[in-house]
């Protein structure tokens, strides 16, 4: 077996990487508490939300959920008015999960009122260069999760 060695600013970078998801999820956590929904319903709103409209089978295909997980994310959230069924005119058994974004506004820009001026506090502060990089970490972060997510849910 090949030996590997660490470099001490790979492993302080990746302490900080976890740092920084820890403190995500719970920040959402809280945030999704206050709301009054579960962690992952709040971040599951988060991408609903993000979309005019799509199939209970298109957010399994999305989140790798079951039908049935995703029949009960869909019951929960309407029930809370953050996103109403609706059949197509073509095909009534087809429905389409609409997200309610002004009542999930409603909800949440409440929530996210303080961080959100910290967070344009703290991006003011970087330069471009810094921001070009802070951004082209996430953007390729972000491939190399979804690609790992792909790989996981087949």
């Amino acid at each position: 077996m090949k030996k590997t060695t660490t470099n001490p600013k790979t492993e302080a970078f990746r302490s900080l990487s976890r740092a920084y998801s820890d403190a995500s999820i719970l920040m959402h956590e809280a945030i999704a508490r206050k709301a009054g929904l579960s962690g992952t319903d709040h971040k599951y709103l988060g991408l609903i939300l993000q979309k005019k409209e799509l199939t209970a089978g298109d957010l399994a295909q999305l989140t790798g959920l079951s039908t049935g997980a995703v029949t009960g994310l869909i019951d929960r959230l309407e029930k809370k008015e953050l996103v109403k069924r609706q059949f197509t005119k073509d095909d009534r058994r087809k429905v389409l999960i609409v997200p309610q974004k002004q009542n999930a506004m409603d909800l949440m820009a409440p929530l996210f009122a303080d961080l959100q001026t910290k967070t344009l506090e703290l991006i003011a502060s970087f330069s471009e260069t810094e921001l070009q990089v802070i951004e082209r970490y996430f953007t390729e972060a972000i491939q190399i999760m979804e690609e790992t997510t792909q790989s996981l849910n087949q």
